[in-house]
């Protein structure tokens, strides 16, 4: 079909033409007496953006699943506990990959999918382990397969107020670059992110962020090849890899970190919230609720729009990748054929996703669902000049 996709999931997301230039690279020595020019610049941008003066960052050639598995095997010892409410997809994935590495999950009961992290319920878990068998509390950040975005300092003040010991964790990869991140003010030990969502690049960097703490735990780790974080942090000392790296997406970050700092990572905080309050204007007109329980919980990088009984999400979603070129997100596990998800996240702007809406109510009207054309528009429109 003639024109533009529009990409519209959560991640990956729409990469700028100012990066794919900047990927356009030919071969290069990562061996070379001029690499670290590269290498060490970004990454002290790297803890710019996370937010540390203290901690270290690590860049790994893998998605935001290898950060998990970086997070858990180096700063824990083998067969410890692990504290993770699981209310979405990602979080389910992520316990799942901890047990097979050979860790013990505990769980929170009574969550469910679309509500957030309860800090008070953290707290509790926290308490009711005096001898701190509990190693670490493992929470996502923003939980794409529900819409939903955790209380980090919140959390944080729980583990503190149980003065407990676990180290704190957070999966930032649809947060971090596209909402308000703080890791040292937050407290939070090891967070990730992945390079496919608010930092505008195709998926393959994992970047983790280690506290002090964190990084004085690295040799009580178990067995470690590729994800060893030591041999990372010793050869990135001097400026180097302890493998070849995906030099084209060192550039390409290079530029994201550019771009972002340009406009300042306050200032792109404050548009994604904009945009995500004007999608969540459009599905309010539509009358159809979303996932997250809380208003206040509400993510501002993906909005999980629930649809009616008798409706396949799944069909609406096939329809307008076919007929529409756009794509939205899918409903993921429970929600699988009950939701669509619309990624507002990235490179993007008012204009942009206005397509994407009005696009969605044509799909929905193909489907035959009662939505008046250009309601949802027109909200978000409404919602962006009341803002101004």
């Amino acid at each position: 079909m003639p024109g533009r996709h529009h990409l519209f999931v959560p991640g990956p997301t729409n990469i700028p033409d100012r990066i794919l230039r900047a990927m356009l690279r030919a071969s290069e020595d990562h061996r070379s007496v001029i690499f670290p020019a590269l290498v060490e610049p970004l990454l002290a941008d790297s803890c710019r953006l996370f937010g540390t003066e203290r901690g270290r960052v690590a860049i790994f050639p893998a998605s935001g699943t290898g950060g998990w598995e970086v997070a858990l095997t180096n700063t824990l010892r083998p067969g410890s506990t692990v504290l993770l409410p699981c209310a979405g997809q990602f979080a389910t994935l992520w316990g799942e990959m901890a047990t097979r590495l050979g860790f013990e999950v505990t769980t929170i009961a009574g969550i469910n999918w679309g509500d957030a992290p309860d800090p008070a319920a953290i707290e509790d878990a926290l308490r009711d382990d005096p001898s701190g068998r509990i190693a670490a509390v493992l929470i996502v950040h923003n939980e794409t397969s529900t819409g939903v975005t955790a209380d980090l300092p919140a959390i944080r003040r729980a583990i503190d107020a149980a003065a407990h010991p676990a180290l704190f964790f957070s999966d930032g990869v649809s947060a971090v670059a596209s909402l308000e991140y703080r890791h040292d003010a937050w407290g939070v030990d090891v967070a990730i992110t992945g390079s496919q969502k608010g930092l505008m690049l195709p998926a393959g960097l994992a970047l983790v962020a280690c506290s002090p703490r964190a990084l004085a735990e690295l040799d009580c780790g178990g067995a470690r090849g590729y994800f060893d974080l030591r041999p990372m942090l010793a050869q990135n000392a001097t400026g180097y890899f302890p493998y070849t790296p995906p030099i084209p997406m060192l550039y390409g970050l290079q530029e994201s970190l550019a771009m972002l700092f340009e406009e300042g990572l306050d200032q792109v905080a404050a548009r994604h919230r904009r945009l995500a309050e004007g999608v969540r204007a459009a599905a309010a007109t539509w009358q159809l609720p979303i996932c997250c329980a809380d208003p206040r919980a509400a993510s501002d990088t993906v909005t999980t729009v629930m649809t009616p009984t008798g409706c396949d999400a799944a069909a609406l979603i096939a329809h307008a990748f076919t007929r529409y070129q756009l794509s939205l997100g899918a409903g993921l596990g429970p929600l699988a054929g009950k939701a669509f998800r619309i990624g507002h996240v990235g490179d993007l702007n008012e204009g942009m996703v206005l397509g994407a809406l009005a696009l969605t109510e044509m799909a929905m009207r193909d489907q035959r669902l009662a939505i008046e054309p250009g309601s949802g528009v027109a909200a978000a429109q409404q919602r962006w000049l009341a803002a101004a």
